[in-house]
């Protein structure tokens, strides 16, 4: 499985930017897909998680209410639009792939995700 994340880039504090995250796999549809954050000198930290239909979705708490993560299986991509952003969400975003899950599950601790894009830097300007 390869992932490809697009759409980072330079914001001004309170706008908006969107990511996306195309997989190279077959049964896309059957992997919980997530988006993750790393910071410098921080750990990779949960940002948002969808079940294989998107009907189901967690957030991180700093990014609830800000942040939406969607999913389009016909394309095998999934996406985070993000809004209202602030300095403190500057990181690199990766997206990942969960593929031992259920229908219905959602998956917001890191280990559970086997496949990794390699990451697109998100920068917020104050």
């Amino acid at each position: 499985v390869q992932l490809q994340a697009s759409g980072g880039g330079l914001v001004q504090a309170g706008g908006s930017l969107g990511l996306s995250c195309t997989a190279s796999v077959r049964t896309f549809g059957q992997y919980v897909m997530g988006w993750f954050r790393q910071a410098p000198g921080k750990e990779r930290e949960f940002v948002a998680t969808i079940s294989w239909g998107g009907r189901n979705t967690e957030y991180a708490d700093s990014v609830k209410g800000r942040f939406t993560i969607s999913r389009d299986n016909a394309k095998n991509t999934v996406y985070l639009q993000m809004n209202r952003l602030k300095p403190e969400d500057t990181a690199v975003y990766y997206c990942g792939a969960d593929d031992n899950s259920v229908s219905g599950a959602v998956s917001i601790e890191r280990q559970r995700y086997e496949y990794w894009g390699q990451g697109t830097q998100v920068t917020v300007s104050s």
